[in-house]
């Protein structure tokens, strides 16, 4: 089966931490963070319609400018969610900018900036360009608990974790896996095309008795076609973990938010023989990673964001994660 969409982190284990998540259809594209994003070109970049930042510390937001920069010309929002205070990072950070050269002429770009707090979106504002980025504070969305997004093929749930600050988690959920059974179009004799985008949207929301335009065949009720075209199973789950101390609350809401995930990428900051270390900074140790990797019952470990005082035995730490989500026993 395809996936709905693609992760992959941005840069190396010890570099800036970042998830790029690419849809599999459809020009678009999400961040999770927004530290260096040097690895990914101006088009990738051109893809991205929401921004989920864990926290504001410079490595997982310096990247804020360039893709301000690429994307200033682009009409439209541009979706920005992170802790409590990112409205006003956010803020300053074009405040540091001069915009004389912009006006009510200007592209109608626009930044959507939100704030999670208490497991809800609490806070949004706007700044548009044709304001010259004035700020203008908005309503929020009408979310459940803990999401962020909410669209019809998925949603984004949030966790704000103890770093010694709110740090955010994010897992993307999709709704259902809707693909079409290979070889089986051609034998009923329908076309490809856009209808069968229609289709899967209807299957995952529930909906089987609509009618749906074929064309060059007419109307099919979706429900006769179901079973015969397409596969439909449990959705994908991408979780995005950082920075995070490794205390019982925030284990709580790890397993909760990482709770069978197809693909978890988590921080392994220290080996576990530096452990107090971990502590002092309220980071995760390679082993606790693999521990609730395994609690958790992820299908694939993804480790990052490793100190560098690892730089001369760089595998250690993912060894020792794998080691403890495969349960295997040390050497």
């Amino acid at each position: 089966m395809s996936w709905l969409v693609q992760p992959r982190l941005i840069n190396g284990p010890f570099d800036d931490p970042g998830l790029y998540i690419d849809f599999r259809y459809g020009r678009r594209a999400i961040l999770f963070d927004l530290g260096d994003l040097t690895p990914l070109s101006s088009r990738e970049l051109m893809r991205v319609s929401h921004v989920f930042v864990s926290h504001t510390h410079v490595d997982h937001f310096a990247g804020f400018d360039r893709l301000l920069r690429l994307c200033l010309h682009r009409p439209g929002p541009l979706h920005l969610l992170g802790p409590p205070g990112f409205i006003d990072r956010v803020e300053h950070r074009l405040q540091g900018f001069t915009w004389n050269l912009l006006d009510e002429t200007s592209v109608d770009f626009w930044l959507h900036v939100s704030e999670f707090r208490d497991a809800r979106v609490d806070r949004a504002a706007i700044f548009r360009a044709r304001d010259v980025f004035k700020r203008d504070e908005v309503a929020c969305p009408d979310l459940p608990e803990r999401v962020v997004l909410k669209e019809d093929d998925f949603h984004i749930e949030a966790a704000a974790l103890d770093h010694g600050i709110a740090s955010l988690a994010f897992s993307l959920r999709e709704t259902l896996r809707v693909n079409v059974r290979r070889g089986v179009l051609e034998g009923l004799g329908l076309p490809k095309g856009p209808w069968l985008s229609e289709a899967k949207t209807l299957i995952r929301s529930g909906v089987q008795d609509a009618e749906v335009p074929v064309p060059g065949v007419g109307s099919i009720v979706l429900r006769d076609l179901v079973d015969r075209l397409f596969f439909v199973g449990p959705g994908q789950v991408v979780t995005y973990v950082t920075d995070a101390a490794f205390t019982e609350e925030n284990r709580d809401k790890i397993l909760f938010l990482a709770r069978e995930a197809d693909q978890l990428f988590i921080e392994a900051v220290f080996l576990d023989r530096d452990h107090a270390l971990a502590s002092a900074s309220k980071h995760l140790t390679a082993r606790q990673a693999g521990e609730l990797a395994l609690k958790a019952r992820v299908r694939e470990l993804n480790v990052f964001h490793h100190s560098p005082r690892y730089l001369e035995e760089p595998a250690a730490l993912k060894r020792e994660a794998f080691r403890a989500f495969e349960q295997a026993p040390a050497p």
